[in-house]
């Protein structure tokens, strides 16, 4: 008995206010006149976001393009039969021309779309390898196994970047041109290439190996690229600073998105008289298609957008809040309904006693 009670007193939590949860505590009771203010404060609140949200996104100019190929829909559909199940497909180039009436209002960005496109399949997902896209030179030459099956070449070399969201980077590119007056010469629009991925996958999660030689050639020496790669990796850009696993368009695309059909950023608007937006006059976007997707059923979009203080544009939000906020003031009135009834019941209750 003596051994049982010193055994339980060992682990007995120390006599204290905490340990004994005799701290002192408030437990809201919330009555009507507590209850039925807050469900329609919280609807108004809101409903006015929601209409300053739906209203923002509204006023958002957009300005898209289909460039699939379909027959008959655009002049890219030459591109599109030619590589019809070639992989990879042979180089094409077609143009999209436009006109715009007016200004189209700064600054814009162009971003590509593509549809029916599975980013978020988990096989697809976790077939890379992080170590390796951190420039660690082991995993460099060792590639994960989950890279499988683009972790080594058919002639056994190691492949970088290894996986299957690598292999599938998207590579058509686009140029824009602008004609300033009728019948006059197009001169091309600058497109900043550069702060388009996120600030930490850029300075933080990619990195390049270290060089050799001063050379990032030679630092990929003995490895290989994606099959569907037409160069390796170390010759994406010229800029140094562009270039290897730092490449912005590889790093946009290696951030997967949640849902098939998805917008990323290519290019920013806003350089020299450019940097207001888009005068009026006639455009035309040349664009080089690489890119197949007619075997799985997608599509791929060119898309100019203007943004907002809310960012690009998307009405989804501002409708939540509007359905969160009316949903709240209606069951804000059905709860004053039952208030209502149930108090002159007990009034009346009290009354026969």
């Amino acid at each position: 008995m003596t051994w049982s009670a010193t055994a339980r007193g060992a682990h007995q939590p120390d006599n204290t206010a905490f340990t004994q949860q005799r701290l002192p505590a408030w437990q809201p009771l919330l009555s009507a006149s507590i209850a039925l203010p807050l469900f329609f404060c919280a609807g108004l609140a809101f409903i006015g976001l929601g209409l300053g949200l739906y209203y923002s996104s509204n006023g958002i100019k957009e300005l898209e393009y289909d460039y699939t190929g379909d027959l008959g829909t655009s002049n890219c559909s030459v591109c599109a039969a030619a590589g019809q199940g070639r992989s990879p497909p042979p180089r094409c180039s077609c143009a999209w021309y436009f006109s715009l009436p007016e200004l189209f209002q700064g600054p814009v960005y162009l971003y590509y779309e593509l549809t029916n496109f599975y980013q978020n399949y988990r096989r697809y997902g976790v077939s890379r390898d992080d170590e390796q896209l951190s420039g660690l030179p082991s995993a460099l030459r060792h590639p994960a196994n989950e890279c499988a099956p683009y972790q080594l070449s058919a002639a056994g070399l190691p492949i970088a970047p290894c996986g299957a969201i690598a292999n599938s980077l998207f590579n058509d590119s686009f140029s824009l041109w602008h004609q300033r007056r009728a019948g006059g010469p197009y001169v091309e629009v600058p497109l900043d290439r550069t702060g388009i991925a996120w600030w930490t996958d850029y300075h933080v999660k990619f990195r390049n190996p270290p060089l050799v030689n001063g050379s990032l050639a030679l630092a990929f020496q003995g490895t290989a690229p994606p099959p569907n790669w037409h160069r390796p990796v170390y010759d994406l850009s010229t800029d140094p600073n562009n270039t290897g696993f730092i490449n912005q368009d590889f790093v946009v695309w290696m951030r997967t998105a949640a849902l098939p059909t998805f917008r990323k950023l290519y290019a920013r608007i806003r350089q020299g008289n450019y940097s207001t937006g888009l005068p009026r006059g006639a455009y035309r976007v040349n664009i080089t298609y690489n890119y197949p997707v007619r075997a799985f059923g997608g599509h791929k979009l060119i898309i100019f957008s203007s943004i907002s203080w809310m960012g690009g544009k998307n009405p989804f939000l501002g409708i939540a809040y509007l359905v969160v906020g009316s949903l709240c003031i209606l069951m804000g009135f059905v709860m004053l309904v039952v208030y209502i009834r149930y108090q002159d019941q007990n009034d009346e209750d009290e009354d026969e006693e």
